[in-house]
């Protein structure tokens, strides 16, 4: 049997003028929902940027009923209350200052697994259909959850090639748990849960798929992988504003490259164009930056270093043997242990990362590979 603090919590967040942020204010300032929900309109006085107007609603008896019904419906098909106030959502998505005040869910999330999410249009192509497919089989030796929105097209993919390769995989609904939509994604969802997934949503159960739900849903996709894959999209897909959450949220976006001519790549190279996404050379370089190295192994029996090994000049190999005795490090670190001009050292890194033997991340940092 659930606490009241679900029962309040719920109520809260039916009020009309609180949103998730909102409502985070509340229960710091009060320290509980159920506190909030008692002390709220009285005292909204301590609550900075909050106004009576605001707190109106709070305390309306037609909230409370809602959410008793909400507890029902929840109990009886098996779904999971996680309040994040409480620490019960995902960790990574607990930083993001917008995230949901509730999660619904069914299924199980193994949070301390690493988890990568990836998303695109609906109306896929064979070139995304096949960097799935690949994608999926070259990691299938590490250990991650796939992340996606349960949609047509390359959410569909995402989540098939997952359960096909035996990794978990979570999707992100738009909706609240009476709807499935698309409906065609039925069977899928239930096997999502069979083969030991998720689903979760923030919408409460009697939430319809509405169209402004889906940008709503996007953040969560965002906010709950430290990486955000897109696969393929066009000009203004729905994906573009998940890659535009990834980078608020400070985490990392990786996109598709394709023909300038080709509809569903061009919003993938509008993103890398604007420095908004790291451009996917190789799988396997989209693996060592996602942190799955384990196929490294895989690679080197089929290639023996010494078949492989690379003769690098003095300035070459002490650049090298710097970073990979101080991964992560800064451009600016690195230039001042080996004392050398950052703007000598740019293009020798370029040419240790067309060696294969570097890659560079976001504020210039590097790791050896």
């Amino acid at each position: 049997m659930l606490s009241e603090e679900y029962l309040y919590a719920i109520a809260l967040r039916e009020c009309s003028q609180i949103g998730d942020i909102h409502f985070h204010k509340l229960v710091r300032t009060f320290g509980s929902a159920k506190e909030a929900w008692k002390r709220a309109k009285k005292e909204y006085k301590k609550l900075e940027g909050i106004g009576q107007k605001t707190v109106s609603d709070i305390g309306n008896e037609t909230h409370l009923k809602f959410a008793e019904e909400e507890l029902n419906f929840c109990e009886k098909n098996n779904i999971q209350i996680r309040l994040r106030h409480l620490n019960e959502t995902p960790s990574l998505l607990h930083e993001c200052n917008d995230a949901p005040a509730i999660l619904y869910q069914k299924g199980q999330i193994n949070d301390s697994l690493a988890k990568v999410s990836m998303v695109g249009t609906r109306n896929m192509t064979s070139y995304g259909q096949q960097f799935i497919e690949e994608f999926f089989e070259a990691s299938q030796s590490s250990n991650y959850i796939s992340v996606s929105g349960l949609a047509l097209g390359v959410d569909k993919e995402v989540h098939e090639q997952s359960i096909r390769t035996r990794k978990p995989t979570v999707g992100v609904l738009a909706h609240g748990f009476q709807f499935l939509y698309p409906a065609k994604n039925r069977r899928l969802s239930e096997k999502i849960l069979q083969e030991g997934g998720a689903l979760i949503t923030e919408f409460s159960s009697t939430r319809k798929p509405d169209r402004e739900n889906f940008i709503q849903r996007n953040r969560i996709v965002a906010g709950i992988s430290p990486a955000t894959i897109v696969v393929e999209t066009g000009f203004g897909g729905g994906s573009i504003s998940t890659a535009a959450f990834a980078n608020d949220y400070n985490r990392e976006v990786f996109a598709l490259p394709g023909k300038i001519t080709e509809t569903s790549s061009q919003g993938c190279n509008q993103l890398i164009f604007h420095h908004k996404a790291t451009a996917i050379s190789t799988i396997k370089d989209l693996i060592g930056m996602l942190g799955f190295n384990d196929s490294k192994e895989k690679i080197e029996e089929l290639f023996p270093s010494s078949e492989k090994s690379i003769q690098l000049s003095d300035i070459q190999n002490l650049i090298y043997q710097s970073i990979k005795d101080q991964p992560q490090i800064s451009l600016d670190d690195l230039s001042q242990k080996i004392e050398v001009s950052t703007y000598k050292i740019l293009p020798i890194i370029l040419e240790l990362e067309l060696l294969g033997k570097v890659k560079s991340f976001s504020g210039r940092q590097f790791i050896a590979i």
